[in-house]
């Protein structure tokens, strides 16, 4: 059985990773997805949130993604979002700003298109913050 799996994590922008990988671990909205080299190959959609990579020397990256699509094949995992980015990339400050912004918007919402639209950012805003915890925990 092989030991590694090669990932690709791409944004609509550019591609933000590309390596072997001994796990990847990422937000589908049907739950979290453990990927090691050998699964079987499957087609998800992404959750918002933070995508593990453990790297073959076990090193491990955090990126966050804000969606998308996730495909697997016995020796490649591709995900493909609109916006990816290293976890350490996020500005936590604008991002607590954002989801603090989208709860005040929540709470006074005129219509359902606003509560709505305030309901996206907060996940949004909720899900870099996932993200960022989560680097700061496994470093």
């Amino acid at each position: 059985m092989a030991t590694k799996i090669h990932c690709d994590i791409v944004s609509a922008e550019k591609s933000i990773f590309s390596g072997d990988a001994e796990q990847v671990i990422a937000a589908g909205t049907e739950g979290d997805l453990g990927i090691r080299p050998g699964h079987a190959p499957l087609l998800t959609e992404l959750a918002p949130g933070p995508v593990r990579v453990i790297r073959e020397d076990g090193r491990e990256e955090v990126y966050y993604v804000s969606g998308g699509f996730l495909e697997i094949q016995p020796d490649v995992v591709s995900l493909l979002a609109d916006t990816a980015m290293r976890a350490r990339d996020i500005d936590e400050a604008e991002a607590e700003r954002a989801r603090e912004e989208a709860q005040r918007e929540l709470s006074e919402h005129e219509s359902a298109e606003q509560h709505s639209i305030a309901l996206a950012q907060f996940a949004e805003a909720s899900a870099k913050l996932r993200a960022l915890h989560q680097l700061r925990r496994r470093s």
